[in-house]
């Protein structure tokens, strides 16, 4: 609940900076009471701005410490009450809905209707084993996703102070606290990326705008400013049209902004439009989820297999009824062939092996997996799309050069660009500074320095978060000994910043800085400052300008322009940051520091066969540079304006066969990713910024730091906790490793399953008798299911870990048919054998021939475990512990059941000693041709590509 303490009147209000919840404070604020989320959203809608802060408690300073522990023991955390994760009988229920289990039900039920009593036992056992392991697994997989996304939680930017009173000027230092430690009354600042943390009234802003589509569903950002006094005709009924609140579940598209919180938690808006009182109203908070290729991938082979299982039983029974008369007599055994057909362990197997994969990342490499089936898509991914700043490179570009209009060096140009950014800095207040910025003051500093180391002298007190700046040796007084008087930063719309500053103790002009974007610059300016004289910027002097600039930029330099002027000492000061008839005094060239890793990260990622795709909103020269700098050609780059006139078509062959995208809004960027995936490509996006958002929603996996804005966070499918980009080939191995796994479980399931049915199929009508009885059917299966368990902890051979791996249907079709063919052959010479060797008298022992067949049919498939894993040929000797281990084991228990006590209740009897021999030497034989065979299979794969 929120509060507010209640003004006794004539008692005299409370200041907005009363110690109202720190009873040491020793301030005798007024009686309070309780009031309702309601009450107050009214109240910070409507009430002046001062109001909210006496009822909040609060101010400009923020609380202190006291008072947000006392708010946050009483009210609890910001955090929303969510789906309460599903308990156990629930987790089972939910198992039992994969397609695989519920085929499998549909023909328990079939068992049951006809009295097959014991097909529809063991099936049972089945179902309930695979939703079991599924519902387990599922469980440890929740519980680590959910340690891990502790790990990437959302942080605000916080006013608060340590203890009450101080000095009145002295503002707290901005600090990151957790979202869910924030309490009402709480100052936080806002900047570009931030999701919004709680209900917040605006106090101040400057070109604010906020993305409100998870409450509204409108998809274009909101421009917000603070209003002390909201208008009485505001619509009270449509509180997102009000300009000076910001709701819990926009994020910031633009701007900055300071803000108090007046609602947290269950209070917000935010809370009451996610989950409605009947439950039935949910908030969408990011676009549906795209069919990623494990969607693909995983869907088609399952619809594949479904149907295969769907079709098995009408066979059996319409060739049984044509050929042996025996018709509905045999739907036990037609029952029991179509289960024998599935893959039941394939979600267990899928789930487990990418939770596995997902905790060794987070272990070992600092990678975070927040969505499962994206460790699938890493391994599938061979496009990798990326934003170059803050990716390729480091957030902080570094100074190259500052020269005079015609080129040549000019200290003095880099001092009042120092003089610029430092004011703006200081005066404008950003919730994070520019980073052009510091990059102008930082090349300031070492600059000062080398000058300093030069002459002898002892350099300057370094600048660190804007506490001094050394002298430069072109000026005496560097930026901090001038009076800052006003500044504006750097507008989107007019490109530039400005700062207005006068020397200190005269009463002399007013000096106006402006720097910015080169061309904007130059249409504010009417004179050049060259040699140190000024002259009228005419048109050739403006294009000697833009020559320079332009040569500058192919070089791949980001260029600012720097202009100043003078104004009489009575100008105000606010005035005069809209000053034209500026004198161009030269330009400052940056360029960007490239990331520690990128370059062997690149290098790294073409060996593993994934190209990539550099995607950015910077001029086409910068982004060529960079890839040079990095090892990576850029070849023609294509710029926006191409990318324009294109269809999808057309963009997926363009954007296949380039490298470099320059000056691409986030559509472009998200139109180019889907184009990729439209072309068959399975495509990742890196980027770490709001304007990456479209295409971390569009891409197959999203990728982004640990240090992306909230939103790009809340967005990507994969976190890096460190800055190493080599942590993504870690990733891409990890996935490529758990794809190989399940890829190597479905070859081999399948490849027995297959040539099993088939050989059931054609012994069934060759026979009088049925080949196996249900049961026999079904507890092979499941003995086969629980040695698949072993899959999990397999390590797939390096050669699957050299190119991108997807589970491809097609593929998977033609390796079982032609396997499962070859398994069929062993069958039915192993049925050839069974017949001549257990007949008596004229007639086949039917208990012997079952048990034959039952040995040497879980026989085979201990084989095939070991020689058909996935990239390897007889590496019986490179088999894991855990495979060996369950290869031996389903050996045992096909040669020693029969032999049981447990043998007669199954329809089985003990076989003749020489069996056994014969039976060896169809193994071998087996074995030799499944090798030849996996052999030729690799081959022509490798031949392929």
């Amino acid at each position: 609940m929120a509060w507010a303490p209640e003004v006794v009147p004539g008692s005299g209000a409370a200041g907005p900076s009363a110690d109202l919840d720190d009873p040491a404070a020793g301030v005798p604020g007024p009686r309070r009471r309780d009031v309702t989320g309601p009450e107050l959203a009214r109240a910070a809608a409507d009430a002046p701005t001062l109001e909210v802060l006496r009822l909040l408690g609060s101010g400009p300073r923020g609380l202190t410490e006291a008072q947000a522990d006392a708010r946050l023991a009483r009210y609890g955390e910001n955090t929303v009450a969510g789906r309460r994760p599903p308990g156990p009988l629930r987790r089972f229920a939910r198992s039992a809905r994969d397609p695989f289990t519920a085929v499998l039900l549909g023909l328990g039920l079939v068992s049951a209707a006809v009295t097959a009593w014991t097909t529809a036992c063991v099936i049972v056992v089945l179902v309930v084993v695979s939703c079991a392991l599924r519902a387990t697994g599922e469980h440890r997989a929740e519980r680590a996703t959910a340690a891990l996304r502790e790990l990437v939680a959302g942080t605000a930017t916080v006013r608060r102070r340590e203890h009450p009173g101080g000095p009145p000027r002295a503002d707290p230092a901005p600090r990151e606290v957790p979202v869910d430690q924030l309490v009402p009354g709480d100052v936080v600042r806002l900047g570009p990326g931030d999701l919004i943390p709680a209900d917040l009234r605006l106090l101040r802003a400057s070109g604010l705008t906020v993305y409100q589509s998870a409450l509204t569903g409108a998809s274009a950002p909101v421009a917000k400013h603070p209003v002390d006094v909201p208008r009485a005709d505001l619509d009270a009924d449509d509180p997102f049209e009000r300009p000076h609140l910001c709701f819990q579940g926009g994020s910031v598209a633009a701007g900055s902004g300071t803000a108090v919180v007046y609602a947290t938690g269950a209070d917000t808006r935010f809370a009451g439009t996610r989950v409605t009182r009947a439950g039935a109203t949910r908030t969408r908070l990011a676009p549906p989820r795209r069919e990623t290729a494990f969607d693909r991938s995983v869907h088609g082979i399952s619809w594949t297999l479904i149907r295969f299982m769907l079709v098995t039983p009408a066979l059996v029974l319409l060739a049984d009824s044509v050929v042996r008369g025996r018709g509905l007599a045999t739907l036990p055994f037609a029952v029991a062939v179509a289960v024998g057909l599935t893959p039941e362990m394939l979600p267990v197997i899928v789930t487990t092996t990418l939770a596995r994969g997902s905790r060794l990342l987070a272990r070992e490499h600092e990678v975070i997996v927040k969505r499962l089936p994206a460790l699938h898509d890493l391994g599938a991914m061979d496009v990798l799309c990326t934003d170059k700043t803050g990716t390729l490179t480091r957030d902080r570009p570094i100074l190259d050069c500052h020269v005079d209009p015609a080129g040549r060096a000019d200290p003095d140009v880099l001092h009042q660009a120092a003089l610029n950014s430092w004011w703006t800095l200081q005066l404008a207040d950003p919730p994070v500074p520019d980073a052009l910025d510091e990059a102008v003051l930082t090349g300031y500093e070492e600059a000062g320095a080398r000058e300093a180391e030069v002459v002898g002298r002892e350099p300057d007190v370094p600048w660190t978060g804007l506490v001094a700046l050394p002298d430069h040796p072109a000026d005496p007084d560097h930026p901090a000994d001038h009076d800052g008087l006003a500044a504006s930063p750097f507008d989107p719309v007019r490109r530039t910043s400005c700062a207005v500053v006068r020397r200190p103790g005269r009463r002399g002009p007013l000096t106006v800085v402006v720097k910015g974007a080169v061309d904007d610059v130059l249409d504010r300016c009417a004179r050049v400052r060259l040699d140190g004289r000024e002259q009228p910027l005419d048109a050739a002097a403006r294009a000697d300008a833009e020559r320079v600039a332009a040569e500058l930029a192919a070089d791949g330099l980001r260029l600012l322009a720097v202009a100043l002027t003078e104004r009489p000492a009575d100008t105000d000061p606010e005035a005069a940051l809209d000053a034209s008839a500026l004198t161009l005094i030269g330009f400052v060239g940056l360029r960007d520091a490239l990331a520690d890793t990128a370059a062997d990260a690149l290098a790294v990622l073409a060996d593993r066969g994934v190209a990539v795709k550099v995607l950015t909103g910077d001029l086409p020269g910068t982004a060529a540079r960079v890839c040079r700098d990095l090892g990576l050609d850029p070849g023609e780059v294509v710029t926006a304006e191409r990318i324009d006139v294109l269809d999808d078509a057309e963009l997926g062959r363009l954007a296949a066969a380039h490298t470099v995208f320059a000056r691409c809004t986030p559509a472009h960027k998200a139109r180019i990713v889907g184009a990729l995936r439209a072309a068959g490509h399975t495509t990742g996006f890196l980027g770490d910024g709001v304007n990456d958002l479209p295409a971390l929603h569009a891409c197959d996996v999203g990728i982004c730091p640990r240090d992306a804005v909230d939103v790009a966070r809340e967005a990507a499918d994969v976190v890096l906790v460190s800055k190493d980009l080599g942590a993504i080939d870690d990733a891409i191995v990890t996935g490529r490793r758990g794809t190989g796994t399940i890829a190597g479980y479905l070859r081999i399931t399948l490849s027995c399953n297959l040539g099993n049915v088939i050989a059931m199929l054609m012994a069934g009508l060759l026979l009088p008798f049925l080949p196996m009885l249900p049961a026999q059917v079904l507890v092979q299966n499941l003995c086969f299911d629980a040695a698949q368990a072993a899959f999990v902890l397999d390590h797939p051979a390096a050669g699957t870990l050299r190119r991108p791996g997807a589970l491809r249907p097609r593929d998977l079709l033609r390796f079982i048919t032609g396997f499962g063919l070859l398994n069929a052959v062993a069958d039915l010479a192993t049925f050839t054998v069974l017949v001549l060797m257990v007949r008596h008298g004229g007639e086949v022992d039917q208990e012997a021939f079952h048990a034959g067949w039952f040995t040497e049919n879980l026989l085979t498939q201990a084989l095939v475990i070991l020689l058909l894993r996935t990239g390897r040929g007889v590496a019986v000797r490179r088999a894991s512990t855990p495979i060996l281990i369950a290869s031996a084991g389903l050996a045992a228990i096909g040669v020693l059941l029969p032999l049981t006590p447990a043998a007669p209740a199954l329809g089985m009897a003990s076989l003749p000693i020489g069996y056994y021999p014969v039976l060896a030497g169809v193994l071998a034989l087996y074995a030799g041709a499944l090798t030849l065979v996996r052999r030729r299979y690799d081959r022509r794969r490798a031949e392929r590509g």
